[in-house]
């Protein structure tokens, strides 16, 4: 008897192990992570970078003609496609106000991907445990976008509606 609770607690505790993950961190240097030696996957990812320290941590909408197109597609289903539209999701659905603009992106970074027109940041993302609310894990978010002459034209991320 004394064996099988032994196995039994056991085989639980590897269960558990089996299920465990690494945490997701961003990497030390993320900036390093927006640079090309090919000249228009370099304007692509650097553009990608204003985009998320400009307008995504910094909230200066006003600037985002600088780098999304007029016709700007929103796979995002809480948001219009759109300059237009992304703007008023960001500043009036939102309600995201400007804040001073770091001299680094603060948004920790796990990778940025680069292939011809077509630019992928991952980012660790903190998710609350749906099995035990008090604890949290850890899992990859992803923004894409599709750059036309130096702008982002097309976003794609995992979002969901909210409700």
């Amino acid at each position: 008897m004394k064996r099988s609770l032994l196995a039994a607690t056991l085989a639980i505790c590897l269960l558990q192990t089996a299920f465990a993950q690494e945490a997701v961190v961003g990497v030390d240097n993320a900036d390093a992570l927006f640079t090309s030696p090919d000249p228009v996957l370099n304007r692509n990812k650097q553009t990608t970078y204003k985009i998320i320290k400009e307008l995504l941590e910094a909230n200066h909408w006003e600037r985002a003609d600088q780098y999304l197109t007029e016709r700007y597609l929103q796979h995002n289903p809480n948001a219009t496609s759109g300059l237009k539209g992304v703007v008023e999701y960001f500043t009036v659905v939102r309600k995201r106000e400007p804040t001073d603009i770091p001299e680094k992106m603060k948004t920790k970074i796990v990778s940025v991907v680069a292939e011809g027109d077509i630019v992928t940041v991952g980012y660790p993302r903190e998710m609350k445990d749906p099995k035990d609310p008090s604890k949290t894990y850890t899992t990859t978010w992803f923004d894409s976008w599709r750059f036309v002459d130096g702008k982002a034209d097309e976003h794609w991320d995992p979002a969901i509606k909210a409700e």
